[in-house]
């Protein structure tokens, strides 16, 4: 049996690479440190490779945040690990009102290279409290740049360019993604449009039948949606997958919805003022006059996530979610 690197151990590899290039960059985090190496295991071993860049800090999210953002006005570079996505509401002003402001309210452009790495999601039956998918709260920030993991960006090229562009930025990932392949399912093909991922069947067949707009952390419900689509119902379409969530390019999307009618846009999170939403709308405005449909958005029930493992699955999305409104588009 063949065996696949997993996103979670990719992601470690990537901030050992990271860390054995650049002394000036810190990874900052709650239990990061050997032998527990977080929450979900990502920065294990790394504190014994790199003890004086890798620092295990206290509880206190504004803190680990506000000690990044100094790091990096004084020239180094810095991760933070938010043990939940969760939490990353305590360091919401650290984030909002600092980090994205320091790069034009000092006179002169100023570089703000900070990473908040926040594990995000639900289907771990972890409850309300450290469950939820809070990117919203952060999309339309200006100076602010919004990430989410995907196994099919490299994380070290993704962590370079979060690094290297000078904003600070979030990189969500999807508690679920860190078990997974760090490969595509064997029936679909991945090429890259720019920073954002196409996911079909060979080009033998046709994928025209509709358009999946999809965050990183939902691809495994999404490829799981698509062979349903394909084995039980004949439609063949294409899954779009962009690494940065904003500021969003929409030329790569725009190009894949022109040659369908049918285009849905699914994400984890509630609805109201979300990701999901500015891309649907936009598609739409985008595509008013040409396409025969609305754009679809699937997004979580408006209600607080359950630990039960039954209530949990009826509040996210799952990949019969994501069939069922594809096949609605169809009616």
């Amino acid at each position: 049996m063949t065996t696949h690197r997993r996103v979670g151990d990719a992601l470690n590899a990537a901030l050992g690479t990271l860390l054995a290039e650049d002394p000036a960059l810190y990874l900052l985090g709650e239990d990061i440190a050997d032998p527990y190496g977080g929450a979900f295991g990502i920065t294990r071993g790394l504190s014994t490779r790199f003890p004086r860049q890798v620092i295990t800090t206290p509880i206190s999210e504004a803190g680990i945040v506000g000690v990044a953002n100094g790091l990096a006005l004084a020239g180094d570079k810095a991760i933070v690990e938010m043990m939940f996505a969760d939490f990353v509401a305590l360091a919401f002003d650290q984030i909002v009102n600092f980090a994205a402001k320091s790069t034009t309210m000092y006179g002169h452009p100023v570089p703000m290279p900070v990473v908040v790495r926040c594990p995000t999601g639900g289907n771990r039956g972890y409850g309300p409290t450290h469950s939820q998918s809070p990117q919203k709260h952060f999309i339309g920030v200006p100076g602010l740049d919004v990430y989410e993991l995907s196994p099919y960006h490299d994380p070290v090229a993704l962590l370079r360019e979060l690094l290297g562009s000078g904003r600070p930025s979030l990189l969500f990932e999807d508690k679920t993604l860190y078990a997974a392949p760090l490969r595509p399912d064997d029936l679909f093909r991945v090429t890259h449009l720019g920073g954002t991922a196409e996911v079909r069947v060979d080009d033998d067949i046709p994928a025209d039948d509709y358009l999946i707009v999809a965050p990183g952390g939902l691809t495994g419900r999404a490829t799981a949606a698509m062979r349903s689509l394909l084995l039980r119902h004949e439609l063949s379409g294409r899954l779009l997958v962009p690494a940065r969530l904003h500021p969003l390019d929409l030329d790569p999307l725009l190009r894949a919805a022109t040659s369908t009618s049918r285009v849905v846009v699914v994400e984890d999170g509630p609805p109201g003022a979300a990701w999901g939403t500015e891309v649907a709308y936009r598609l739409q405005q985008a595509l008013w006059g040409t396409s025969s449909g609305p754009v679809r958005l699937c997004q979580a029930a408006d209600g607080v996530i359950p630990t039960a493992a039954h209530l949990e699955r009826e509040v996210l999305v799952q990949a019969e979610t994501i069939v069922q409104a594809v096949l609605e588009a169809h009616r």
